[in-house]
């Protein structure tokens, strides 16, 4: 038997209102209450809407969470409210969102802007308080700064996956030189190793964020996996917090005076932004090569599968 839509029924709505029902916690719940087999209802809601369906609800949950938070909710009770079953994983996921934990967000207030709390979406699909779905009007003027949030926070996720996998080398191997007299950048200096080419991933970072908070020159830590994924955990939230916020205020033509630099110069905050993403992309995918090369089994570090992964 064929269904046919009635006229004026909005199949994609009903779609969204069973992804986003408080008691439809699992990808089942949605399409039983869409009347759909999992398979077809994710199908739909994924043509649709350009996401899955439980990476939209978890996306929207976690915006409608930054939103309570500024209202002064406690994490807590915004935790259990969006479906976690504790507090650590509630703020694990926050923190992979919002570059930040939930206890940092500043409440008793509104926010500055209507999308503040706004997460980077591949529509124009977002939460909107108090309790709404808003589509947004503008998502093409904004797909430019949804692509640069995803490859921003690919870069960070990706890094600590390697640094991970550096951890599985012999000391030795990780160490060895590889790519004798190699200079990427003539004030970074050679980088002939794994080693060497991990550590200026994360030294990249805690530079530029230094540079960002008008802080002062930070101190270059260890360089051994541990060691690097503590400084990556410590300057991967700040990053993307930095870059969120010109995103929010479209300060991409802003002028940078960077004083760490002797003497100090000015730059574009925007190409900041694209030395940044360059360089750790080039550096990502070298470390990929060598370590493969160490006999370590390591992804394509493609976007694409990382997305794909990450929003099933």
């Amino acid at each position: 038997m064929t269904h046919v839509t009635p006229p004026g029924r909005d199949r994609l709505r009903e779609l969204l209102d069973a992804v986003l029902d408080e008691d439809n916690r699992s990808l089942a719940d949605m399409a039983g209450d869409a009347y759909a087999s999992p398979f077809h209802f994710s199908r739909l809601v994924s043509g649709g809407a350009g996401e899955s369906p439980v990476a939209l609800r978890r996306r929207v949950v976690l915006e409608r969470a930054a939103w309570q938070l500024r209202q002064g909710a406690r994490v807590t009770d915004v935790a259990l409210a969006a479906g976690y079953e504790s507090v650590e994983g509630f703020s694990r996921a926050f923190a992979r969102a919002y570059g930040h934990t939930p206890g940092s967000v500043p409440g008793g207030g509104p926010p500055r802007s209507r999308d503040e709390h706004w997460l980077p979406a591949p529509n124009g699909l977002h939460f909107h308080p108090p309790s709404s779905l808003l589509v947004s009007d503008e998502p093409q003027r904004r797909g430019g700064d949804e692509v640069t949030a995803l490859l921003v926070q690919h870069g960070v996720e990706d890094t600590r996956a390697l640094l991970e996998l550096a951890g599985d080398l012999d000391p030795g191997e990780y160490r060895r030189v590889r790519g004798p007299g190699q200079v990427l950048l003539p004030w970074d200096g050679a980088e002939e190793s794994v080693a060497a080419v991990l550590e200026h991933l994360v030294w990249t970072l805690e530079v530029w964020v230094a540079s960002l908070e008008g802080a002062d020159t930070p101190v270059r830590g260890g360089d051994d996996p541990a060691a690097l994924l503590d400084r990556h955990d410590a300057v991967a939230p700040r990053w993307l917090a930095a870059v969120r916020e010109v995103s929010r205020r479209g300060a991409w033509g802003d002028r940078l005076v960077d004083a760490l630099c002797e003497p100090p110069e000015s730059f574009l905050v925007g190409s900041v932004v694209a030395h940044v993403l360059t360089f750790s992309a080039h550096r990502r995918l070298l470390a990929r090569h060598w370590l493969r090369e160490a006999g370590v089994p390591v992804d394509t570090g493609d976007p694409i599968e990382w997305l794909t992964r990450r929003t099933r």
